[in-house]
């Protein structure tokens, strides 16, 4: 079937890209050290080259090819993780059924990427992004936590520090200076010790007498 004019214009730069990150991803495999622009131009591959895959015996409408292919080659796939690619573009289909259904009418009746068309695919896309879609789970919970859950911490950090603060006008507390707590008994006098009288020495023990000698008659 022939290409509609909106299909020729978002896969014009399809074939170039394509070609460009095959030669970069078999040059990366050797080199150690690669710039920004040669990373980013290899992310870009790697999430065209999932946009363009099509299940067998799924042919997917027209409308819906130039719609992914529009968000790939302009870079609104760089920051979703490969792996997610799919995940993305299924609900990327959905939304536009369900919220953007024109976009989806003007693109299957073949019309061309007008001014006012490729606006309305920018901001059905970046609705559709600001609903977390697509991106890296972790990075979805945290902006869900600080949407939810930021607001009243923020609150009531305000709170405890408004009522931290002293109000204007009042006397600052006045220094009470800390003294060290005694016991009853450190308080108290303590008592001298009596003194105690020293043991009277023993007296010696007198020498017995001797005894007199008799006497001897001449």
């Amino acid at each position: 079937a022939a290409q509609t004019k909106a299909m020729k214009k978002v896969a014009a730069p399809l074939k170039l890209d394509l070609a460009q990150f095959r030669s970069l991803a078999a040059f990366a495999q050797f080199a150690s050290d690669l710039d920004k622009a040669t990373r980013d131009q290899l992310t870009r591959g790697e999430k065209l080259s999932e946009v363009i895959k099509q299940p067998q015996y799924q042919p997917m409408p027209v409308e819906n090819q130039v719609a992914i292919l529009y968000a790939a080659t302009t870079g609104r796939l760089d920051d979703v993780p490969t792996p997610r690619v799919r995940e993305f573009e299924s609900q990327f289909y959905r939304f536009l059924e369900t919220e953007r259904p024109a976009i989806l009418k003007d693109l299957g009746k073949g019309k061309t990427l007008t001014d006012e068309l490729v606006t309305a695919l920018d901001e059905a896309i970046e609705a559709f992004r600001v609903e977390g879609f697509g991106m890296d789970p972790r990075e979805t919970a945290a902006k869900a936590g600080k949407g939810k859950k930021g607001d009243d911490a923020a609150k009531a950090d305000e709170a405890a520090a408004d009522e931290a603060a002293p109000e204007e006008g009042a006397p600052e507390p006045e220094a009470v200076a800390e003294a060290p707590a005694e016991t009853a008994a450190e308080t108290e006098a303590e008592p001298e010790p009596e003194a105690v009288a020293e043991p009277a020495k023993p007296k010696a023990a007198a020498k017995p007498k001797a005894a007199a000698k008799p006497e001897t008659k001449a």
